[in-house]
């Protein structure tokens, strides 16, 4: 039976519907017990991209602003916002009588401490800094309203401020403790607060009972990093684990989990993309030619439809449907390995050169990916090896240093389900997930869409972008992939994401 629920869909049995769904009894929200495949390794929200820091510290943090589940921005810790000065100042409204955890009032003090700490001298070791750098500084106006004074306007900067970087920190807790104990010691004004952390093992949580909108329904919430995908499919059904969260779930273990009486699969439609992006900088890949020829040389739809079994859909650009910027009538390369060899051959590339694609180690669906894609490359006369690494590894040392081989993974979530996100930080010269590529036309082209309010203009732009990354071949373009839950019947209340940042206040475990 199907249960649509917004953009996501409940794969289970008739029998499950009702036990997933139905309310329990006030004071049963009991201890929740979530698997994620990846220690993010800091929870200081300026220090990271990942999803899987998102999924644990949505349920840490507020932002000013909030989206759920259905995609909608709401009110966060403002309470209203508008628009001033032709867009280069925002003023806030604040949410009064907050507190954060450890008891410090939230104001708009906090708020200017929290952006200030952002686009200063913490923000530059981070990851998050480019995405706010519309933001010149924050003016304290009266303790519940703050104004942002803009460089130019920026039309995304709502949805970023519900997010990652933008999360709002204490200012005295972090100035008295310093940045590496809040690193392992987060402390916000979410509905959960921060009870332990043990690296590479897990986080521990509970009800933090004075948050502004009314304490979670759970008590406690735990959260497993496992990054082995059988191990957490293992402990789902063993009933140890209450959740499985993305990319976790092989695509082969979907009939399975679907057959046990203890489990279901819930999917969603997600902004989440696959690639393979090329080292332009040196080797073979260097040659957009023969860039094109490994293209055209993967047949991405069968792989979509054996490996993946559906549950994705190709993509011509480094993003989805769901993506502002999206153009519908940009259609991927087609599976031609007639003209992949004859490019090959028009480049000087001699049959059996070898490529290296990295990719993650515990992503056991893309694993089976890359191993389809290395025997399509056999097929045109390449002779490519895998080569796995730890995620964090591959994220923090090997990608931004620009040491890879040939191909690397590249998975993205694009969270602010808007393009720049994901093509001013891909393309940019300078930026960290691009270590080899410096386009001048193409750096300008990413920095004119950034001010322009007109959403009609600013989407031509976008898409213009994906045709010129399209044409340069900077990456082979896979898929847009599901949001994949395994999922207890033991919960419920349970509502998949698109962006797996999950915000746990309603679900209850028997």
């Amino acid at each position: 039976m199907l249960l649509k629920k917004g953009l996501c869909t409940l794969l289970t049995a008739a029998a499950m519907t009702g036990a997933l769904l139905a309310p329990l009894p006030a004071g049963a929200g009991g201890t929740m017990i979530v698997s994620s495949p990846q220690d993010p390794g800091s929870w200081d929200p300026i220090d990271t991209f990942l999803v899987n820091w998102a999924s644990v510290a949505t349920n840490i943090y507020d932002g000013l602003t909030y989206r759920g589940p259905d995609t909608k921005l709401v009110p966060g810790l403002a309470t209203s916002w508008e628009e001033l000065d032709k867009g280069l100042r925002l003023r806030f409204i604040l949410r009064e009588g907050v507190v954060f955890h450890n008891g410090e009032p939230f104001n708009a003090e906090a708020v200017k401490f929290t952006f200030d700490r952002l686009l200063g001298e913490e923000g530059k070791k981070g990851p998050q800094r480019s995405n706010y750098a519309a933001i010149k500084s924050v003016a304290v106006i009266d303790a519940k309203t703050v104004d942002f004074l803009l460089s130019q306007p920026d039309p995304v900067l709502l949805t970023k401020l519900a997010g990652y970087g933008a999360m709002i920190v204490p200012p005295k807790y972090v100035t008295e403790k310093g940045d590496d104990y809040f690193n392992a010691h987060p402390v916000g004004t979410g509905p959960f607060q921060f009870v332990s952390y043990e690296p590479k093992v897990g986080i521990k949580l509970e009800a933090f009972a004075k948050h502004w909108g009314g304490a979670p329904k759970l008590d406690k919430l735990e959260y497993r990093f496992i990054s082995e995908p059988s191990t957490a499919v293992a402990e789902l059904q063993a009933g140890r684990v209450d959740l499985v969260i993305p990319p976790t779930i092989p695509i082969a273990m979907i009939p399975t989990l679907q057959k046990d009486a203890n489990t279901a699969i819930a999917t969603c439609a997600s902004p989440t993309v696959c690639a393979l992006r090329f080292n332009t900088g040196k080797g073979i890949t260097a040659d957009e030619k023969v860039r094109t020829a490994m293209i055209l040389g993967v047949d991405r739809e069968a792989i979509i439809k054996t490996v993946l079994a559906g549950q994705a859909e190709p993509i011509a650009s480094f993003q989805g449907k769901l993506s502002f910027g999206n153009d519908p009538k940009m259609k991927p390369l087609p599976f031609d390995p007639q003209k992949a060899k004859q490019l090959l051959k028009e480049a000087g590339v001699a049959p059996g050169t070898a490529v290296q694609i990295d990719v993650r180690g515990n992503d056991a669906t893309f694993n089976e990916v890359a191993q389809a894609v290395a025997g399509y490359l056999q097929g045109i006369g390449l002779n490519a090896t895998i080569k796995p690494y730890e995620t964090n590894v591959l994220l923090n040392d090997i990608i931004p240093a620009g040491k890879t081989g040939e191909m690397f993974q590249q998975l993205w979530g694009g969270w602010t389900l808007d393009y720049d996100n994901t093509a001013y930080l891909m393309y940019h010269s300078g930026e960290k997930w691009n270590p080899y590529d410096k386009d001048k036309e193409l750096d300008a082209l990413l920095e004119s869409q950034r001010s322009i309010t007109d959403r009609v203009e600013r989407e031509k732009i976008l898409q213009s972008i994906a045709q010129y990354t399209a044409k340069r071949a900077l990456e082979m373009p896979l898929y847009n992939i599901n949001a994949i839950f395994g999922v207890s019947k033991r919960l419920k209340n349970f509502t998949p994401v698109p962006d797996s940042r999950l915000r746990l206040t309603e679900v209850t475990v028997e």
